[in-house]
């Protein structure tokens, strides 16, 4: 199979990595310099003060940038492992189960799929402050455990990766639907709930508007209010924006890491579950 060369194709990609590379580099080289250095030298040219302004952003009010980012990975980390778990009973659910009003069910959760989720945040910050639930870490959790997107890829990964025939075989067997579903049915999806925990981690780390609208106080902030915050006072104490800039370069590499390590669960082939079972 002979592959053809595309210079426009390769160029493309070429501008695309370029334009999603260039900012991180930009902020890998800005943590490196001092505040003197920020705005009066080359944008591109790199400095020796990054450990300096890592000890600095480390001491700022007693450690409390870090408390911002264990807030992140709590708010992240089980928002994103409640709804993978949600959305993988749902999406297993519409695909494989027959009942009365699943169409009608399946396009209310396509209609949210294109739901910003922006729009949402003051009707839930009302229903929330209703139970006296706001400015608690529930605020931020109880929101991210139903996402519609992760139920739309859960079933349409059900319906493609697991056949109906083994979820017949294991009844014979005199396994439930709960054993199936926890046995035979997570092992096959495997791979789609990979992904979809991906998304939805990276969704919740990077969130702003939710727990800016539903947090006051500033021990509960995830990275994304804090950061925020310390940018603010930049335009009094310009100092500030090197810490802003650190704290940004030290937030993407949990999610570096995270990619670097769910990568290997990623297979091109959606049949690939049923197989491998």
């Amino acid at each position: 199979m002979n592959l053809r060369r595309s210079p426009v194709a390769t160029t493309l990609l070429l501008l695309g990595a370029a334009y999603c590379l260039l900012p991180v580099l930009w902020v890998l080289i800005a943590s490196s310099k001092s505040a003197g250095e920020l705005f009066s030298t080359f944008t591109l040219a790199p400095s020796v003060h990054l450990f300096d302004n890592i000890a600095e952003l480390s001491g700022y009010r007693d450690g409390l940038y870090w408390r911002w980012m264990a807030n992140t990975a709590l708010y992240a980390g089980i928002g994103a492992g409640v709804s993978t778990l949600i959305s993988a009973m749902a999406g297993y659910a519409l695909a494989k189960f027959e009942f009365r009003g699943k169409s009608f069910v399946f396009n209310v959760i396509l209609a949210g799929v294109l739901v910003p989720g922006v729009i949402l945040a003051i009707p839930q910050y009302l229903l929330l402050a209703k139970v006296g639930m706001t400015n608690t870490y529930w605020a931020v959790l109880l929101p991210s455990f139903i996402s519609p997107y992760g139920i739309y890829l859960a079933r349409i990964f059900a319906a493609a990766s697991v056949p109906t025939e083994i979820l017949e075989a294991s009844r014979i067997d005199g396994a439930g639907d709960w054993r199936t579903f926890g046995r035979v049915v997570l092992p096959m999806m495997r791979t789609g709930l990979v992904t979809v925990f991906l998304f939805q981690f990276v969704a919740i780390w990077n969130n702003f508007m939710l727990p800016y609208i539903m947090l006051g106080d500033d021990k509960l902030y995830p990275i994304t209010v804090g950061l925020s915050g310390l940018l603010n006072q930049g335009a009094s104490q310009p100092a500030m924006y090197t810490s802003v800039v650190t704290g940004a370069l030290l937030s993407i590499i949990p999610l570096i890491a995270l990619f670097l390590t769910l990568q290997r669960y990623w297979q091109v082939d959606l049949a690939a579950g049923g197989v491998k079972a």
